[in-house]
């Protein structure tokens, strides 16, 4: 099959473009051009939002967005699209208002999430624009996104704390849940969407299990070989200033999902193989001063 990534150099659409040219497809990224690209993937160096007639010749079998943030991005590309056999759109469980009884269901109403903001509003009108114009497209919701080539300072942060063996600074009592999702079972989910083709458009994905974010911790520090020693944060410091994910527990029903493809990675091998690309990778994080505010606020009288 020949398959379109757009973007196709960082994290998700880099691990993405890589699992499917791995799989034998023709695989074709489109991007600027500013990054290295994949492996095994055949760069189309252009802007979705200036394609012109770059695509127009082609026939893909899937079309993989990865990259739009909003109904405008899904617009533009679609206007500069050829013909396609499947659309596979990856949004976001910011879709789903906090206020709504959890776990949040695919059938749930979608509408403002205070915690995302306009993240959650934009990728609305991305999924809504793509069912106004290929109705039998397929939407992803992921909930927080782990394994290798991830470049975000959340599981790269704590496997630095822990190699620098530092005390690990949780907000409150650590008992807040997050629910992860390895990057390679995302791929497969695809995978298994294109070979089954599900009547089912939109489906939640995530782990089946929710972790507090102490187990979490304590999970990355393992990896790195280490034991965490905790300190505990009061609630009226911003737990972003030290901490990488929001104060926001919630949690996706991933039942339909769980239907389409078989045991998950465990979150124990998700952070393994992290760890083992951030090791050859450091220089593409992209850090947040988590640190320097631990150091300057919480550290004052420590060695």
């Amino acid at each position: 099959m020949d398959i379109l990534v757009t973007g196709g150099t960082v994290f998700a659409s880099r691990f993405t473009a890589e699992y499917f040219a791995k799989a034998g497809h023709n695989v074709y990224v489109f991007n600027r051009g500013s990054r290295p690209q994949p492996e095994g993937a055949t760069p189309i160096i252009a802007d979705r939002h200036d394609l012109g007639d770059i695509l127009r010749h082609r026939h893909f079998g899937a079309v993989i967005d990865v990259t739009a943030y909003n109904g405008q991005d899904v617009e533009h590309l679609l206007d500069g699209l050829g013909s396609f056999d499947n659309y596979i759109l990856i949004s976001s469980s910011a879709v789903y208002p906090e206020t709504l009884p959890q776990p949040f269901r695919e059938t749930d109403k979608c509408g403002e999430n205070s915690i995302w903001g306009r993240y959650g509003t934009d990728k609305i009108a991305a999924e809504k624009a793509l069912f106004r114009r290929v109705p039998n497209a397929y939407v992803l919701r992921p909930p927080y996104l782990c394994g290798p080539m991830n470049n975000l300072h959340r599981e790269a942060f704590v496997f630095e704390c822990a190699e620098q063996d530092r005390e690990f600074y949780l907000p409150k009592q650590g008992e807040m849940k997050l629910q992860f999702f390895d990057i390679g079972d995302l791929c497969r989910v695809m995978e298994a969407i294109l070979q089954k083709q599900p009547a089912q458009h939109v489906f939640n994905v995530g782990n089946e299990k929710a972790v507090t974010i102490k187990e979490w911790v304590s999970l990355c520090y393992k990896t790195v070989g280490k034991t965490p020693r905790f300190e505990y944060v009061a609630e009226n410091i911003p737990q972003r200033s030290y901490f990488p994910f929001y104060d926001y527990e919630y949690f996706l029903d991933v039942s339909a999902m769980s239907s389409l493809i078989g045991k998950l990675t465990s979150l124990e091998e998700s952070l393994r193989s992290s760890y083992e690309w951030f090791r050859n990778n450091r220089r593409s994080i992209v850090r947040k001063p988590l640190k320097e505010y631990i150091d300057k606020e919480f550290r004052k009288e420590k060695p």
